[in-house]
Order: structure tokens, then C-alpha cells, then sequence
């Protein structure tokens, strides 16, 4: 009972004041462009760009096969194939001064949201006080 209390206690943590909640809500697109931006400037420092790439790869495992024996079920081993995936991170080349064009256009979209995101943050700190 002390476990699944300290389990809903956490969740309910985890979720937030509804101030932060407020903040959160109205702040995403700043976040996004803020990992964008990392990420741009990362390419650039690289050189060149990550990949994520997904990709399968086949094994070989047991599979039990149901067979009715006597009127029982029995389960027999068998080797199968099976399917896995996986993903790995490839360079891409890039244009870099795409990239560096690319970055000025985020760096100043990410000043025009963080003026906008002020005044929200305002109003939902007057909205939820703490």
C-alpha cells in the first residue's frame, strides 16, 4: 500500500504545478526551436550532419510451436526467424552555409518567441500563483 502511495505521489510530481504546467503549454515552440539551434550549431562545429537511420536485422531464435499430443497441448521447441530493429547515426554532408543561414534564421525566431513567451509566462504566474 506505502509503495503504490509513493507511486501516485511521484506521477502526480512529475506532472507539475499548474503554473508550470501554463508555462510549459505556451512555451513548446521555443523549446523546439532551442533544440534546433543546438543542433544546427552542432552540424556546424561537426561539419556535417547525424543521420538516424533505422535498419532490421534478422536471428535466429526458439519459437514454441502449440501441438495437441493425447488431447494436451505440448509446446515444441523450434528454431525461427525473427526480426529486430535498430537505428544508427550516419555523417550527411551539408551545405554549411545553408547551415549558418539556417542558424541566423532560428537565432532570430527564437528572440521574437522569447519576447512572447515573457508576456505568457507573466500572465500565467498572475493566472496560477504559487
Amino acid at each position: 500500500m506505502k509503495r503504490l502511495a509513493l507511486v501516485a505521489f511521484t506521477l502526480l510530481v512529475a506532472c507539475g504545478t499548474p503554473q508550470e504546467q501554463c508555462i510549459n503549454r505556451n512555451t513548446r515552440d521555443l523549446r523546439v526551436v532551442d533544440r534546433l539551434i543546438e543542433e544546427t550549431q552542432g552540424n556546424l562545429d561537426r561539419g556535417y550532419a547525424l543521420e538516424t537511420v533505422t535498419r532490421y536485422e534478422e536471428y535466429w531464435a526458439t519459437c514454441q510451436d502449440p501441438v495437441v499430443v493425447d488431447g494436451q497441448t505440448v509446446y515444441q521447441p523450434r528454431l525461427c526467424l525473427k526480426e529486430r530493429s535498430y537505428t544508427e547515426e550516419r555523417p550527411k554532408a551539408i551545405n554549411l552555409a545553408d547551415e549558418a543561414q539556417k542558424l541566423e534564421g532560428l537565432r532570430a525566431k527564437r528572440k521574437d518567441l522569447a519576447r512572447q513567451a515573457e508576456a505568457v509566462i507573466a500572465q500565467c504566474k498572475v493566472e496560477y500563483p504559487e
